[in-house]
């Protein structure tokens, strides 16, 4: 973990946090742990409480065991990238599948909206990890 960047916070009072971290659950420990490692290529260590995905230059991601896990209606990762048609390329190649959304946020017939494109938020595509959870590629943010 790393140390606060700031000993003082807005109100000039001590900075009391160190770092922080994001979680959420899943309902099979070992598939996510596949998952995260095979299809996505993430660094993913076991812990006694869970996994823990490790990313280059942005912390820790925990993940944990949760029997009656319900997936959230919204994303709870983004993984940004520099080029999104050459990521969902990939992680297609590699069995990921990618959503579809019609509407505001249609996507197009690879599962990108295209956001960047038209000035409407970032090129983005999701999908889910074996627990159900909501994931995307983001380009550009």
């Amino acid at each position: 973990m790393s140390q606060a960047t700031g000993t003082r916070t807005n109100e000039n009072k001590a900075a009391i946090f160190t770092d922080a971290f994001s979680s959420f659950a899943v309902n099979d420990v070992q598939k996510a742990k596949e998952f995260y490692t095979r299809m996505l290529g993430v660094g993913v260590s076991e812990e006694k409480e869970g996994l823990s995905l490790k990313f280059s230059g942005a912390g820790t991601i925990f993940v944990y065991p949760k029997d009656d896990h319900t997936p959230a209606t919204f994303t709870v990762l983004n993984f940004q990238v520099t080029d999104i048609d050459k990521a969902v390329d990939e992680l297609t190649s590699r069995g990921v599948r990618f959503e579809s959304y019609d509407g505001e946020l249609k996507t197009d017939e690879k599962g990108v909206f295209r956001g960047g494109d038209t000035g409407k938020g970032p090129n983005i595509a999701w999908f889910k990890d074996p627990a159900g959870n909501i994931l995307s590629v983001m380009e550009g943010m």
